[in-house]
């Protein structure tokens, strides 16, 4: 097999890793990202809160993905499977796809953030509209890289991803927004 086929074959076996990751990372970090902005809490807290939970939402993400691969792994090699590298799933890569493409593309919704803190501009519910927009774009890339891989409809794939993502946030959006005027902040 050639260098370019093997590379191929690499990242399709990770594939549904690297999506799982990558979706989770932007829709739990957009999450946060709405939720504080629908309770209109600070740029800084809203970086916080974002980076804060790529880390540790992004570490349990990749270590469940080890434990499920592992466990998967263990129960073919009791059932005496000689097949098991066949399924190209090793345990370490699997966390590792994860946890990667969780940072990576889940760092996306907070980058706005990061900017603006970087560069000293004020506050502004400017920034959460960007943020919104570049989100929405990642979401349809990773359906629409889902489907390139997979041979299904990209439309269709990003669109479905949009859409999840989406009902995501806007319940976080408006879950702190309804919070923060019910606790008076």
């Amino acid at each position: 097999m050639n260098r370019g086929l093997q590379v191929k074959a690499k990242f399709e076996s990770y594939l549904g890793q690297f999506v799982y990751g990558a979706i989770d990372g932007s829709v739990t970090t957009f999450a946060i990202v709405a939720g504080a902005a629908g309770a209109n809490l600070s740029n800084n807290i809203i970086i916080i809160l974002g980076i804060a939970n790529l880390v540790a939402d992004g570490f349990s993400m990749g270590a469940s993905a080890y434990l499920s691969a592992k466990s998967k792994r263990d129960l073919r090699k009791r059932d005496n499977d000689q097949h098991d590298h066949d399924h190209g799933e090793t345990p370490v890569g699997d966390g590792l796809a994860t946890f990667i493409a969780f940072v990576i593309v889940g760092f996306i919704p907070v980058l706005v953030y990061v900017i603006a803190a970087i560069l000293g501009l004020p506050e502004s519910d400017g920034l959460f509209a960007v943020a919104a927009f570049i989100t929405a774009a990642v979401f349809m890339s990773i359906g629409v890289l889902k489907a390139g891989v997979t041979k299904t409809n990209p439309l269709i794939e990003g669109l479905e991803t949009l859409l999840l993502g989406g009902i995501a946030a806007g319940l976080a959006y408006l879950l702190g927004n309804v919070l923060a005027k019910a606790l008076g902040a």
